[in-house]
């Protein structure tokens, strides 16, 4: 995003809960954000990201296949400047070092609100 502002941000959900993807969808897309695919797994995110190249992801660590933060140390290598956000529900503060350490931008643990939701891509966007 050049012109560093939220209207038409392009986000890329994944998680493997459909019901998941659906609610971070309807938290984001009434904001201006703009929701160009999703992902039920870590590999599926690495071949949308380079197809659609999202300025944010929102990213589940647990999934089969291939989990969120390989995942996420695979498209960080593909493109550096998207912003990742990790969404889990595990919480634990090892989790949070590794996913920050593979290039996470934010963590959030689940369940969340809208707004932590809405900020933390707020501020990965305009202040990178």
């Amino acid at each position: 995003m050049s012109d560093k502002t939220l209207e038409g941000t392009k986000v890329l959900i994944v998680d493997d809960s459909g019901y998941m993807r659906q609610v971070i969808r309807k938290y984001l897309e009434p904001k201006g954000f703009i929701i160009i695919g999703e992902a039920q797994d870590g590999w599926e995110a690495i071949q949308l990201c380079d197809k659609l190249r999202p300025d944010v992801i929102t990213m589940d660590i647990s999934m089969k296949k291939l989990g969120g933060i390989e995942a996420t140390k695979k498209i960080k290598a593909i493109d550096p400047k998207v912003k990742v956000i990790m969404v889990s529900a595990l919480g634990e503060a090892r989790f949070i070092k590794e996913a920050i350490k593979s290039g996470a931008h934010d963590f959030i643990i689940k369940p969340f609100a809208e707004e932590r939701l809405v900020g933390a891509i707020t501020n990965a966007v305009l202040k990178g």
